[in-house]
C-alpha cells in the first residue's frame, strides 16, 4: 500500500465535502483488501443528525458494491479548503470500522502526504464491540 496515494485521494474526496454549516470538511480514502479504493466526504444536513462522515460514506459506498473486507483508511480535515487538523473518527465511524475490519486495521491521520500519523482500530477503540463479541 502507498500510502501517499491514499491520502491524496483522501485530500481530493475532502474537495467535495458538503459542510455549508460547520465548514468543517473531511475527506476519506479507504482501502480494500483486494487493492481498491473507495471514498467518502462528509455531507451536513440542517437537521444535524442525518449528517453522515467521510468515514462512514467510504464504508457505505464499498459495502453497497459487496465489499466488506479492509486493510487500511485514510482521514484528512480541516476547516474550510485547508489541513488544519488530525482529524480522527468520531466513535460512530470507530463503531463502523469494529463490524467490518480487524483490530490491527490500519488508520492514517493525515495532513498531507508528507505528515501523517498510522494508529490501528485497536488503538483508538480499545475493548471494541464487534461481531467477535455476539
Amino acid at each position: 500500500m502507498e500510502i501517499s496515494k491514499l491520502i491524496e485521494r483522501a485530500i481530493d474526496a475532502k474537495g467535495r465535502a458538503y459542510a455549508p454549516y460547520s465548514g468543517f470538511k473531511v475527506g476519506a480514502a479507504l482501502l480494500a483488501e483486494e487493492g481498491e479504493i473507495f471514498t467518502g466526504c462528509n455531507i451536513e444536513n440542517a437537521a444535524y443528525s442525518p449528517t453522515n462522515c467521510a468515514e462512514r460514506t467510504a464504508f457505505f459506498t464499498a459495502i453497497s458494491f459487496g465489499i466488506t473486507k479492509f486493510k487500511a483508511i485514510a482521514i484528512v480535515g480541516g476547516m474550510g479548503d485547508e489541513l488544519t487538523e488530525n482529524c480522527f473518527p468520531c466513535g460512530v465511524c470507530r463503531q463502523v470500522m469494529m463490524e467490518f475490519c480487524a483490530p490491527n486495521f490500519t488508520i492514517i491521520i493525515a495532513q498531507s502526504p508528507e505528515k501523517f500519523t498510522t494508529h490501528t482500530l485497536e488503538e483508538i477503540l480499545p475493548y471494541g464491540f464487534g461481531p467477535s463479541n455476539l
